[in-house]
């Protein structure tokens, strides 16, 4: 797997994901079991941390994968106009 993201991107994922992490486990101990959103953000936040230990994020693959052409012809945006001479 070959990173796609940078040194201080990883370290900022990593910061983002604790801090989501630590606030998703402080709401669930003052609220307890009424809240929903706390797992969603538990998750959320492990993904970050993940994604910042091992410098790969899927999202960024996918769209750096879409963004270039796959069909491996090279095309050429330059316009042809002799043909429309007056």
């Amino acid at each position: 797997m070959k990173s796609n993201i940078g040194t201080i991107n990883a370290m900022l994922r990593i910061t983002a994901g604790l801090s989501m992490l630590t606030f998703a486990t402080i709401r669930a101990a003052k609220r307890g079991e009424d809240s929903s959103m706390h797992p969603v953000m538990v998750v959320i936040g492990a993904l970050k941390v993940a994604e910042g230990i091992t410098r790969y994020c899927p999202l960024t693959a996918v769209c750096e994968d879409l963004m270039y052409e796959s069909d491996g012809k090279e095309e050429d945006w330059e316009q042809d106009f002799t043909e429309f001479e007056i």
